[in-house]
């Protein structure tokens, strides 16, 4: 009956996780229900605490700091106009270094060319450089290297 008194504590546990959200009850649990297995096997109570112990170390000296590390980490995904920065767009009205229109993700867009010098001719493709404002900054496709 070792092995339920161990699966107690790890619902124990995680419930504890669930409120605090630390990582630590949550791989103390994991611990626990190690503990829980080992006592199933038939081993004795030094041998569930050692096998506790071990679990513990592993989780907390390991698991955490690599899961708390992923946790810190931006996305890797953009969202609202960053996210139409490298899309293609086809040129709706000439544009050029002051004006001119697209049409981008299903949307008319202003846009002005990214190269003073460049006039892009109605129909042409062009890829979005940047986002200013409600202007996108453009360069033709056929330009690119």
């Amino acid at each position: 009956m070792a092995w339920f008194a161990w699966l107690l504590a790890a619902a124990a546990l995680g419930v504890a996780e669930f409120f605090t959200l630390t990582l630590v009850f949550g791989l103390l649990a994991g611990a626990a229900v190690v503990a829980a297995v080992v006592a199933g096997v038939g081993i004795g109570v030094v041998g569930q605490f050692v096998a506790l112990g071990i679990a513990a170390a592993a989780g907390l000296v390991v698991v955490r700091p690599v899961a708390l590390r992923q946790l810190t980490q931006q996305p890797f995904t953009r969202d609202g106009s960053d996210a139409l920065i490298g899309k293609r767009a086809e040129v709706m009205q000439e544009v050029t270094a002051t004006r001119g229109l697209i049409k981008l993700s299903g949307e008319e867009w202003s846009a002005r060319a990214l190269d003073e010098s460049h006039v892009i001719p109605v129909g042409a493709l062009v890829d979005v450089m940047e986002i200013e404002g409600a202007t996108a900054i453009v360069y033709p496709r056929e330009l690119l290297p």
